[in-house]
């Protein structure tokens, strides 16, 4: 079989995963609604077919002959990734582990059954009566089958209770949110890479948020600072609950925290590489390993290659939100250029409007 690939998605999050696939020999065929996304370009082919039409993309799959289907950093491009890669015997997670890895309330079940910690949680909609909820504040509301901190909400008390509960809803695809206790501690996300059942930690990412109410992410730094012992229990909690949602191959993005008592507690799992350059970038520079040549190499059916590419080093990517991250920024260019490893976007149109992850006004890397 001729060495095509299939990307799902085309916007500036896939741009690592196209330019990776052509270094490595492949002919990129990617599929996306028609936005003049960079992916469009760049690929060899382009289809101008919405992610979420996994039938139509699955038909035009057979048609080229396709040796594998991937996508990073978008958990709503894995449903139909995983659906083609079982529907033509292609390596990927069987659709129980996709549901329960991009649904949240199915991975609640799925922990709270397993025996994962993770906190309690309600499955709510629009004809939910809120009153008769069991809450012990403060919580948070999101929507069940969402990412990028949109619909996320944390209250203190019943006040805007149902106003939250609605924003949720409408930002959820199948109209339902969930109303949970609130994760006290340090927020965390872990990279993996599995392949055939196997887990391997790549590396450990101390997350920066806007805080309350809407939790905005606005920095990353790798490795995060923290005991080894910290790392192995990390380890384990995250390995045990990869098995729980059935992810036997590819990236996985786990987000969770850790209380000053050292208390671990999940706060979910997508079964794709993390966003906000997290895969693409800062594990690369950090650990030293190529995690978009893994990517592409479980999907296409090869063991992942843990060799170094690069002298690991600690990095920190940093989002712009303000007039003054923009000047920190320039400041930066001018007296330590070195440091800057990458301008990833620059959206100066944005500033004071940011309302999720997808409008932020721009993102740099740099050696922390």
């Amino acid at each position: 079989m001729d060495k095509n690939l299939a990307i799902i998605g085309a916007s500036y999050l896939q741009l690592p995963v196209i330019e990776k696939a052509k270094e490595m020999g492949y002919t990129t065929h990617v599929f996306a609604w028609a936005a003049n996304d960079v992916g469009e370009t760049a690929a060899d082919y382009f289809y101008p077919i919405s992610i979420i039409e996994k039938e139509q993309i699955l038909e035009k799959c057979r048609e080229i002959g396709i040796c594998g289907i991937c996508s990073i950093a978008s958990d709503v491009a894995m449903v139909t990734v995983n659906y083609v890669a079982n529907e033509m015997g292609l390596v990927g997670n069987s659709p129980e582990a996709t549901y329960k890895s991009t649904n949240k309330h199915a991975m609640r079940l799925a922990f709270e059954a397993n025996g994962d910690p993770s906190p309690r949680s309600y499955l709510v909609d629009e004809k939910t009566d809120l009153s008769e909820l069991n809450l012990d504040y403060p919580i948070i509301v999101k929507p069940t089958d969402r990412s990028g901190s949109r619909g996320i909400c944390k209250l203190y008390s019943a006040d805007g209770l149902f106003e939250a509960v609605n924003r949720a809803v409408k930002e959820s695809f199948e109209k339902k949110a969930l109303v949970e206790e609130f994760a006290e501690g340090q927020e965390y996300s872990v990279e993996f890479i599995s392949y055939q059942g196997q887990h391997h930690f790549l590396q450990l990412t101390h997350k920066y948020t806007t805080g309350e109410p809407n939790f905005i992410e606005t920095g990353h730094l790798e490795p995060a600072p923290v005991d080894d012992g910290t790392i192995e229990r990390v380890k384990q909690v995250v390995s045990h609950a990869l098995d729980t949602l059935e992810l036997t191959n590819g990236a996985s993005h786990s987000e969770l925290k850790i209380d000053q008592n050292g208390q671990i507690r999940l706060i979910e799992i997508g079964g794709r590489m993390g966003g906000d350059c997290i895969g693409s970038d800062l594990v690369r520079y950090s650990t030293g390993y190529d995690f978009v040549r893994m990517v592409i190499d479980v999907a296409c059916g090869n063991a992942p290659v843990f060799e170094k590419v690069c002298e690991p080093s600690a990095v920190k990517s940093v989002f712009m939100f303000t007039q003054e991250d923009i000047d920190g920024y320039e400041r930066i260019q001018r007296e330590s250029p070195d440091r800057i490893l990458a301008l990833v976007s620059y959206h100066p149109e944005n500033l004071g409007k940011v309302t999720d992850s997808s409008n932020r006004a721009g993102c740099y890397i740099v050696k922390a």
